[in-house]
């Protein structure tokens, strides 16, 4: 198996602020590189076939224009799709609003030394209520692990079993090492105090590393 860490160590973390038609936002990106070419990686991130076997199933008409879902997390519409560099797309959860509130961005293009180097960038209106309690991470774990789902499976893993990684020791260690990691992009980016950034990531951890279950660190 994968080394879990090392894996959330090979990525590179931001936070920013943007604005979308239904407000000002925050832009959360995530950098990395994966030793596969960038055909392999569009055909991961955009075939529905390949898509669950990495993150999710995935349904909804696949065009620029058309809409998708994801089972039991967002969906939303295609705005752009460029093969094999560019994919953005509207993500939301629940109901779509009326104006854009959340976009996501992937990147992809090929790497120096070679490989892939994959760019995803959220950008979202978040209501000052969550990110004052939680930050990037609430998000931002989420996409970490999703990325690691395609480093796995673009390393040749068979389909895993959802339900066997959430209880294994070794994600809950990168769950919480990842709410540290935004945490640090949280406190480089807004200059918060230590404390503010130590509660965030403490609320994000309890979040995705309920206290009954060891971060196994």
């Amino acid at each position: 198996m994968k080394d879990f860490i090392a894996e959330l160590e090979a990525a590179r973390r931001s936070v920013g602020t943007g604005a979308l038609p239904a407000g000002e936002a925050r832009v959360l990106t995530i950098e990395r590189t994966y030793p596969a070419d960038v055909e392999d990686v569009w055909d991961a991130v955009t075939d529905p076939e390949r898509i669950p076997r990495w993150f999710l199933p995935v349904t909804g008409e696949f065009r620029v224009g058309g809409t998708y879902q994801v089972e039991g997390n967002a969906g939303g519409e295609i705005r752009a799709c460029d093969a094999p560099t560019l994919l953005r797309l509207t993500w939301v959860m629940g109901p779509p609003t009326p104006e854009d509130s959340s976009v996501v961005e992937l990147r992809l293009a090929p790497a120096p030394d070679g490989g892939t180097t994959l760019t995803l960038e959220h950008t979202a209106v978040v209501p000052p209520e969550m990110w004052d309690v939680y930050g990037p991470g609430a998000v931002g774990v989420g996409w970490d692990g999703a990325l690691l789902g395609l480093a796995l499976h673009l390393d040749g893993a068979g389909p895993l079993d959802p339900e066997e990684v959430l209880a294994s020791p070794e994600l809950r260690a990168f769950n919480v090492a990842s709410s540290e990691a935004w945490g640090a992009a949280l406190a480089e980016a807004d200059g918060l105090g230590a404390d503010e950034v130590a509660a965030r990531v403490a609320a994000t951890t309890a979040f995705y590393v309920p206290a009954d279950t060891p971060d196994a660190r």
